[in-house]
């Protein structure tokens, strides 16, 4: 009854204006051995939001296996969400939602940054002539996340590290399996709390 009623409170002072359009989640392997359903928990709470456009989970694994009980369970939100699965042997499309799902498996920030590079390389652009736009057309995620989470005390990957540059980072104190609603809105009430300032 506690737990219910401080949910509410948290949620009552959130300012939906104010709330993050994209969301970015940090796992490992072993959050999604752990809980593959979570994924899917965690979806539908963002999706109360309307501002939230779009949700990222990224995997920190090679393991396509560790992905298939969390997939399927995102089957069901077809209807709500388009979900995107990236991963080194598997692409994926399905669902035909406005909200915007996005999973990777195990790419790095690096790694896309320098596939980005070479493919311009082969283009033949002039080096002159390159700006950060030219770089950000050639990556292969076009995300800009506002709001990146890392649950368990796990230090951050470098996955997205060109687009995350701008964002709110949050540590969640617990592990990804215990991740529950109200973690959410607290990471979420501590979003709205800050003062964006892009690298100003």
């Amino acid at each position: 009854m506690f737990y219910l009623l401080y949910e509410y409170l948290i949620r009552r002072k959130l300012d939906v204006t104010l709330l993050p359009k994209e969301i970015c989640f940090m796992l490992s392997e072993a959050d999604m051995f752990a809980d593959p359903g979570r994924m899917k928990k965690v979806s539908q709470w963002c999706m109360d939001f309307p501002m939230i456009e779009r949700i990222i989970f990224h995997i920190a694994s090679m393991d396509l296996a560790a992905l298939e009980a969390g997939l399927l369970s995102l089957a069901s939100l077809e209807n709500a969400a388009s979900v995107r699965l990236s991963a080194p042997s598997a692409e994926m499309e399905y669902g035909s939602g406005p909200v915007k799902i996005l999973i990777v498996l195990g790419k790095s920030g690096r790694e896309e940054i320098a596939e980005a590079i070479a493919a311009i390389v082969r283009e033949g652009v002039d080096p002159a002539t390159i700006t950060e736009e030219t770089i950000e057309s050639h990556l292969s995620y076009h995300v800009n996340p506002d709001f990146v989470i890392t649950t368990g005390g796990s230090h951050l990957t470098d996955f997205l590290i060109w687009q995350s540059v701008y964002s709110e980072l949050f540590f969640a104190d617990v592990n990804w399996c215990r991740f529950r609603r109200l973690d959410l809105l607290r990471a979420l009430h501590d979003y709205q709390s800050r003062g964006r300032r892009y690298g100003t």
